[in-house]
């Protein structure tokens, strides 16, 4: 039998969104990400010198009143591992095919707002392409950190089929919490949970235990005098204040039960009857501990410690005072740690001069290895003098003029008050751990900066790594420990700094790395560098080449080696994710 048949119509995917009325008219442009994760590389600078930040703040979240529906594309205008990002009329989203299976998100990371089409997309989340946070692309869930908030998710339908997903109008949520079902008088010295430290650790500590319906009191403490703030972007934007750099607000923290305490320095702790003793006086008894203390400045010795224009960089205060001194006069930066040179390169623009002292003749030579800081400094120096501190102090004489001077020299572990607590530290002053964040004493917790901890990666060596986005980790290991719900750590270290317009990122773990295999240009500085240790790499680090480390981190995340030979061709392409359109 014959006949004749019309040719179906395609299939179309539509995106149906919440929004509210006043949000119709509101246009959240951003790239449309057509482009491959490899092509253009977003411009630097948007906060600081070569800052990530999209200064755009992330509208919050509201209940929704209704819904505005949009055809976005045929169902085979994308495959499987592809994402899009997706004009909405009022907004976009993140049109997301894997296995055959469509979703869509918020299209903005919330932690920094990167554009997650330009991410790496695998076993159903998406990694950030800027600092490697992940987002589970059926729940929007935050997976892996930094950053403290979740993705929105929309309704996927297609006229013969319809999907049902929460919809929201917002390109950031925070998890459902718990609140504190005891009624506890706030001068009571006791606390069911005590925190000390309101850095990412103690903050995500809290958060997690209301977030797995933890009921009881929690009291975080902390010697700042402001809540909870983004401390890496303090020598990256000295004239940010406290506000501009907040996490989380005081109306946030007390709407989930969580208690602050500021300007609260703990002085002691007595494991036997459970309690800290502050330096104003306060004793507060706890039954579960954690301490995310973080670091302090290296002490030097040195003439003018107390002199008004010599700083450590350690609050808003300090940042704004150094950016206010600083102003068409000359600036001394002693120390080339990260943060000594991203201060120095946040003031080239404002300072007179610039000068560096530094011991090492290459800065990052250690971390980094020669290659890669030598074409670092090289970007330096067109604005500032790099000098030798035996050069300066101990042979020439030479007298460099200081308006301000900010000491960079690196940080020590903030444990002296502990010395006397009977919790085993080594010789550095670090907090030994076990894999769940457990001190040698029963219901004490530590993690962050503070404390040498099994990394999994390395046989379960103990290892302190000192990054924004760990110290996260750590505070959700903690909690869930606290919680009698043990869990290991399953992440990989990622770090970013940003400095003379520039911003390079790292991920995994390099320490007692034997060689650096470069691919690309670093006098262009459009390269990408390989630890390996023996014949194995455990680590990476780029600049302008996103998203390779956020896809050598997915990589080293899954369980799998790359071995030196795969790098050493000079034939990346294998790295290069080609799911985003």
């Amino acid at each position: 039998m014959g006949g004749c048949f019309s040719k179906p119509k395609p299939v179309e995917v539509k995106v149906e969104l919440s929004l509210l009325e006043k949000e119709k008219e509101v246009d959240g442009l951003s790239p449309n990400g057509k482009a491959s994760p490899f092509a253009d590389c977003r411009p630097n600078g948007a906060l600081g010198h070569g800052s990530d930040d999209d200064s755009t703040p992330l509208p919050p979240y509201h209940k929704p009143r209704d819904y505005v529906e949009a055809s976005v594309c045929h169902v085979k205008d994308l495959e499987n591992g592809q994402m899009r990002e997706v004009d909405l009329g009022s907004g976009r989203a993140l049109l997301i095919k894997e296995h055959g299976e469509f979703s869509a998100m918020g299209h903005k990371c919330p932690h920094y707002g990167a554009p997650l089409v330009k991410g790496v997309l695998s076993k159903g989340h998406v990694r950030c392409p800027w600092h490697g946070a992940c987002f589970n692309i059926a729940t929007g869930d935050i997976e892996d950190f930094p950053g403290l908030d979740s993705l929105p998710t929309f309704q996927v339908t297609f006229p013969n089929f319809l999907k049902h997903f929460q919809a929201l109008q917002s390109q950031k949520r925070s998890k459902p919490m718990a609140r504190c079902s005891a009624v506890i008088n706030s001068s009571t010295g006791f606390s069911h949970v005590l925190i000390i430290g309101s850095g990412p650790a103690g903050l995500v500590c809290a958060e997690t235990l209301r977030q797995e319906g933890f009921t009881d009191r929690i009291v975080m403490c902390t010697m700042d005098r402001h809540p909870p703030y983004d401390r890496p972007k303090l020598s990256k934007s000295l004239d940010s204040t406290a506000e501009q750099l907040r996490l989380r607000s005081m109306d946030f923290l007390q709407d989930h039960d969580i208690e602050l305490l500021t300007e609260k320095e703990a002085v002691a702790i007595d494991v036997k009857t459970r309690s800290v003793t502050f330096e104003d006086g306060l004793r507060m008894e706890y039954r579960k501990l954690f301490i995310a203390t973080g670091s302090k400045p290296k002490p030097m010795n040195y003439k003018g410690k107390d002199v008004r224009n010599v700083f450590h960089l350690r609050t808003p205060e300090d940042a704004n005072s150094i950016a206010r001194l600083a102003n068409n006069k000359n600036a001394v930066i002693v120390g080339t740690s990260f943060v000594g040179m991203e201060v120095a390169a946040a003031l080239t623009d404002k300072a007179h001069s610039v000068s560096v002292i530094g011991i090492e003749s290459v800065p990052f030579k250690k971390a980094l290895g020669e290659k890669v800081g030598k074409a670092i400094m090289k970007v330096g120096t067109c604005n500032s003098r790099y000098t030798q501190l035996k050069e300066v102090v101990l042979k020439s004489g030479k007298v460099l003029r200081a308006d301000v001077c900010v000491i960079g020299a690196g940080s020590v572990p903030a444990t002296g008050f502990l010395k006397q607590s009977g919790l085993h530290m080594d010789s550095k002053g670090f907090i030994t751990v076990n894999k769940m964040m457990q001190t040698n004493i029963d219901g004490v917790f530590a993690g962050g900066d503070v404390v040498m901890f099994p990394f999994p990666p390395r046989n379960n060596k103990k290892v302190n790594i000192p990054h924004w986005q760990m110290a996260h980790v750590h505070g959700r290991v903690a909690a869930l420990s606290i919680m009698g719900r043990a869990t290991e750590i399953k992440t990989v270290p990622y770090f970013w700094s940003a400095m003379f317009g520039k911003t390079i990122r790292y991920a995994g773990y390099g320490d007692g790395f034997d060689d650096v295999i470069i691919q690309g240009d670093l006098d262009e500085l459009r390269f990408v560098a390989f630890y390996t240790r023996s014949e194995e790499v455990v680590a990476v680090a780029s600049m302008n080449y996103d998203p390779i480390v956020s896809r050598v981190a997915e990589v080293l995340g899954s369980g799998k080696t790359i071995k030196k030979r795969d790098v050493e061709t000079g034939d990346i392409s294998w790295l290069i994710d080609k799911g985003s359109q």
